[in-house]
């Protein structure tokens, strides 16, 4: 070995409980040189027979990784050590340590689950706790424990909390190496920085500030590329001369990477403009002052949208330690931070795991294949809704059953390196996809452009000329890695014919085919039932149908960042299957009338919607109680008469009649059963209030309890002259209204229900003017009567007044004129 690390003194510690119990969990902070001894270690101890297979987050960190070990060795790479990573492999037969990435070990995994050949995995920034690598130790552990006792693991990480690994791990020994001891020296901001104030520009002027008081290289933290070359745009001219500017993130070529991470040539100044990649793993040899501008970039996924979208957030402590490491790894170093000492208290201890927050497509595929979640111990189980969503999503692009278990198609979407959207639509549409898939799983090459994907697939067919037409500024690097990718896709799928690009575009995303509503916004329906708008300039906002392709998550109405047009008989032609036919008979509350259509349907979108003329009477008749629940039954026919019928039937119920409930809600509630045979001819509100609710409330009650309800509180009085009086049972006591001659003679006061309640009855003059208002009729005669009838035979000098009426006969005449 070269020089000592810190990682040194506790290799012997961590050889011995490898040896004693196969499993072990370390510590050990950025610099103390995990990453390259710990593989090293484990060879030359020959504590393992076959491969040593290192789990790295990111290609940049393999490569560099297995560089770095074969450098030790004096060895090319591909020798004792190689690496593989997605679309490149150096390993040979005489390779004994394999650096891969972490999507690499589950394929070796699926494919050959008792991992012959293999004798330990090392999970190295576990601390990161990227989806791959709780799916990878979920998947060694279980392996470990069915198939493979003599499996070493070794999980590796800078920050993460020991014990809980250490637990699912069945209480696996802890190890701790402390790290290289040069201090950092840490510098807060005095003030926060003002809302209003771009990030970029605060930290391009903290970068120039710690130039001028500092030495050594410079690392600053970025949450992407974007703001990278906004910092970075915003330093020219200003860093002193022999200062030479780096970005560095993941999407770029391997070449400038290096140059990156290479030292700054004697004499010279480098700054490195990074994103999180270079928070562990990678060394950057001359770096001693670090400049965090406090923001990492995370991907959250909502379950209910079904779209991702890439969040900005302040860092958490744990991120923040990490980058201010990075300062003291090669000598005394000064850290920079982007917010004041009081905001340090704000920030949460440690990132959340990715699969608490990630689109979980992938991951239930590989449960799918893997046999189901059911035994799998994850540190973090993943999200029960997200989880659900994902199957759904599979269900729909044929990777399931109905049962939930992996289809054929499945299995051959596990087997790409795609999500399983991309995945889906190669294999359909065959390798002429390719390009669309590379495209769709790459940043957007092409910056300011409108959102159509055809003016992306256009300037990859030819960059040039595209250049040449078009004004759009083009990402050159980014364009090659795309065109680099599509080549190796291509090689993994059979040619088919036939599928222009919208088409294959609407296979990948089934859920996100847009139908624009009417009116003047761009403003659309997605399949999948989510609303969706393009900017309000988009020339693509006129579009009848789209198939969206990038959206910005936000769960009310996504922003369509990127889309292609696609046409209707191409929607038919892909998905003949999945539009139905549906018969639509409904109430409308806006224009307050049943809508009768016959539609054809997509998802959520109405491909066609016409009149349905010969609608069943009972479907109408539904739709129409749809609408009397709108508008109330006092609106729907509610006679005087209907009212005095249910108030008659409140009077007995309210003395213990066995009679049902005539209360609104009551007779909403089982409306479907005394109301909806008579609503068959009802389509509009004025239908609804012409019908008489009387006969179908009478409908309601059993012949026996009609003739309860007519005996005991009839709907009418008869007179003695045999005329029949409608008895008012609104009020506080049932009443009635009738001329006073026309109750000479009766001397018991009617009453009505069993409890014999008396009738509240009005007594009207000749004119039809009240006079009384009595519940005891025979003890009006003998008092109020008198009164009564000194006055009133003054004014109707006509019409009989007896001095005794309880004898009196009943009448409504008057006398003739001269008698």
């Amino acid at each position: 070995m070269t020089d000592a690390l810190p990682i040194d003194s506790v290799l012997p510690d961590l050889i011995d409980a490898l040896r004693r119990s196969g499993r072990a969990v370390l510590q050990a902070p950025p610099g103390a040189g995990k990453t390259t001894r710990v593989p090293l270690a484990l060879l030359h101890a020959g504590l393992v027979q076959g491969r040593i297979i290192m789990l790295e987050p990111r290609r940049l960190a393999a490569r560099a990784a297995a560089e770095r070990m074969a450098e030790t060795l004096g060895e090319p790479v591909g020798a004792t050590v190689g690496y593989r990573i997605r679309g490149e492999a150096r390993v040979s037969a005489a390779t004994r340590i394999e650096v891969v990435t972490e999507g690499i070990l589950t394929r070796q995994i699926q494919s050959d689950p008792g991992l012959e050949g293999a004798g330990a995995l090392l999970f190295d920034e576990f601390h990161e706790r990227s989806l791959n690598a709780d799916l990878g130790l979920a998947l060694a552990w279980e392996v470990r424990n069915a198939l493979r006792a003599d499996l070493l693991l070794l999980v590796m990480s800078a920050t993460l909390d020991a014990a809980p690994v250490a637990q699912l791990l069945d209480d696996a020994p802890i190890l701790t190496s402390e790290g290289r001891a040069f201090p950092v020296e840490t510098h807060w901001l005095q003030r926060p920085v003002p809302k209003e104030r771009r990030l970029e520009s605060a930290t391009a002027d903290l970068i120039v500030e710690a130039l001028e008081s500092t030495e050594g290289g410079l690392l600053a933290f970025l949450p992407g590329e974007g703001e990278i070359r906004r910092v970075e745009a915003a330093l020219a001219g200003r860093v002193p001369p022999g200062t030479s500017l780096h970005p560095l993130f993941g999407a770029m070529d391997f070449a400038a990477q290096r140059a990156a991470l290479a030292p700054a040539p004697t004499g010279q100044r480098k700054v490195v403009l990074a994103t999180s990649i270079a928070e562990t793993s990678l060394t950057i040899p001359d770096v001693r002052v670090v400049v965090d501008a406090g923001r990492a970039r995370r991907a959250r996924f909502d379950p209910g949208s079904g779209m991702t979208r890439l969040v900005t957030e302040r860092v958490t402590r744990a991120e923040a330690e990490q980058r201010r490491g990075r300062a003291g790894r090669v000598a005394p170093g000064v850290c920079f931070r982007l917010w004041t000492r009081g905001e340090e208290g704000a920030l949460l201890p440690y990132p959340p795991a990715e699969i608490e927050a990630a689109d979980l497509a992938g991951l239930a595929l590989e449960l799918a294949l893997w046999g189901g979640a059911e035994g799998l111990a994850f540190l973090s189980p993943p999200p029960a809704p997200a989880l659900s969503e994902a199957r759904s999503l599979l269900r729909d692009l044929g990777a399931l059953d109905g049962s939930g278990r992996i289809t054929d198609h499945g299995r051959r979407l596990a087997a790409l390196p795609l999500h399983p959207r991309l995945g889906h639509m190669m294999l359909v549409a065959g390798r002429d996809a390719a390009p669309l898939a590379a495209l769709l799983a790459d940043r957007d090459p092409l910056r300011g452009a409108p959102a159509d994907l055809a003016l992306r697939l256009e300037a990859l067919r030819d960059p040039r000329a595209f250049a040449q037409r078009r004004p759009h500024q083009i990402n050159r690097a980014g364009l090659d890695r795309i065109r680099a990718e599509a080549g190796r896709l291509a090689r993994l799928v059979a040619a088919r014919d036939g599928f222009t690009a919208a088409e294959m575009a609407a296979l990948a995303y089934p859920d996100r085919i847009g139908l624009r509503r009417r009116g003047d916004a761009p403003r659309y329906v997605l399949s999948g039932g989510k609303g969706a708008v393009f900017a309000p300039d988009d020339p693509m906002g006129r579009a009848r149908l789209i198939v969206a392709t990038d959206l910005d998550g936000d769960s009310r109405e996504a922003r369509i960042r990127q889309a292609l047009e696609i046409s209707e008989p191409s929607l038919r032609k892909l998905f003949a299957k999945e539009i139905r036919g549906h018969d639509i008979c409904e109430w409308s509350s806006r224009e307050r009338r049943v809508l009768a259509r016959r539609q054809e349907r997509l998802g959520a979108l109405v491909l066609d919607d016409r009149v349905w003329p010969d609608a069943p009477t009972e479907a109408i008749a539904r739709a129409a109680l749809a609408g009397v629940r709108d508008l109330g039954l006092d609106l729907c026919g509610m006679s005087d008469a209907a009212r005095r019928f249910r108030a008659r039937v409140d009077l007995l119920r309210s003395q213990g009649a066995d009679l049902p409930d005539m209360s609104d809600a009551a007779l909403l509630a089982r409306a479907e059963d005394w109301l909806l045979p008579h609503l068959g001819r009802c389509r509009s509100e004025g239908d609804l209030r012409a019908l008489d609710l009387l006969e179908p409330l009478r409908q309601s009650l059993s012949w026996d309890q009609m003739q309860v309800l007519d005996r005991l509180a009839p709907a009418h009085f008869e007179t003695p002259l045999g005329r029949r009086v409608p008895i008012d049972y609104d009020g506080p006591a049932p009443g009635i209204t009738l001329r006073l001659q026309e109750l000479f003679g009766v001397t018991t006061h009617p009453t009505v229900g069993p409890a014999r309640m008396p009738l509240r009855i009005t007594l009207l003059s000749p004119g039809a003017k009240p006079v009384q208002v009595t519940m005891d009729l025979p003890g009006f005669w003998k008092s109020s009567y008198l009164d009564v009838r000194k006055d009133m035979r003054g004014r109707y000098p006509r019409h009989p007044w007896p001095e005794d009426p309880t004898v009196a006969d009943p009448t409504l005449r008057a006398k003739p004129r001269g008698t």
